[in-house]
């Protein structure tokens, strides 16, 4: 299901970043998933350990290759000022210094995942990080922007694919100047809706040559996101909440293997992929 990996190197080292602040989630499952069946598919040796951020305050050091930043609850506003959020932020910062100093060998690569994402947008001040009308909950099209043509954390995905989107707050209003200024881009939007007057979400930006970030879930597990919405709970909770027919549509598109499965197949993948040929060293 992934592509191979060109080069090889062993021991990449891979450090989770958990922002669930530890409530049920599926996104961490998912995370591990991937890189099980990255390892395996690939043959190489992935370790990695995770840090709870929100609720212990922990970070891990620059002695990691891969950083993957989770989703989360809550308003990514309302954290502003918070000591974990002054640690999570300090974190960022060192990674930042590390990759922009002449004496690193290697540089070191972040994935930021919904809430992460929303996070990273403010400190980067790339847009307006708004709590929506409503929430955004199921599977939606993501349509690419011009800049995500050539994006590798893209490469194999239609225009538009689809993605799993669970989010009470977007990022909107993009800072188009600051954007150019820092070499960032805006890879893809939301789905078009014509019949409302709102201005449509940036669903993922590369910061940097070593930073990239997606509003939506890229890591969900078709398989596993269908049985958990499946559970009577969790199936009584989404109809109370959003409807039968969100339901109804959610199970079906799991079930789609060119939707989800293809979207979790490539993304996170791509990322592992892509930063571990910027870590093998060139052959002379």
């Amino acid at each position: 299901m992934f592509a191979a990996m060109a080069g090889a190197l062993s021991n990449i080292r891979v450090a989770i970043l958990d922002l669930y602040e530890g409530v049920e989630n599926q996104g961490m499952r998912c995370i591990r998933e991937i890189l099980n069946q990255y390892a395996e598919y690939n043959h190489v040796e992935l370790e990695w350990d995770e840090y709870e951020v929100r609720i212990n305050k922990q970070v891990p050091d620059l002695g990691y290759d891969i950083y993957i930043s989770s989703g989360g609850p809550g308003s990514p506003l309302e954290s502003e000022g918070s000591e974990w959020e002054t640690v999570y932020f300090n974190w960022l910062r060192m990674v930042e210094d590390h990759n922009k100093s002449a004496d690193a060998v290697r540089r070191k690569f972040v994935f930021f995942i919904c809430h992460s994402y929303q996070l990273a947008c403010r400190h980067y001040k790339v847009g307006q990080v708004a709590k929506r009308k409503s929430t955004a909950f199921g599977v939606f099209p993501v349509h690419m922007l011009e800049g995500a043509h050539n994006e590798p954390v893209f490469a194999n995905l239609k225009d538009p694919f689809y993605a799993v989107d669970s989010r009470d707050y977007q990022v909107i209003e993009p800072d188009h100047s600051l954007i150019r200024k820092m070499g960032a881009t805006i890879l893809a939007i939301e789905k078009e809706r014509p019949h409302v007057p709102f201005e449509r979400a940036m669903m993922a930006i590369r910061f940097n040559e070593y930073m990239v970030g997606t509003q939506f879930h890229p890591e969900a597990d078709a398989i596993g996101m269908s049985m958990y919405l499946q559970r009577e709970d969790k199936k009584n909770t989404v109809i109370a909440s959003h409807g039968y027919e969100k339901w109804e549509s959610m199970i079906e598109h799991l079930n789609d293997p060119d939707k989800i499965l293809w979207t979790y197949s490539q993304v996170l993948p791509n990322f592992i992929a892509h930063s571990i040929e910027q870590l093998v060293p060139a052959e002379v």
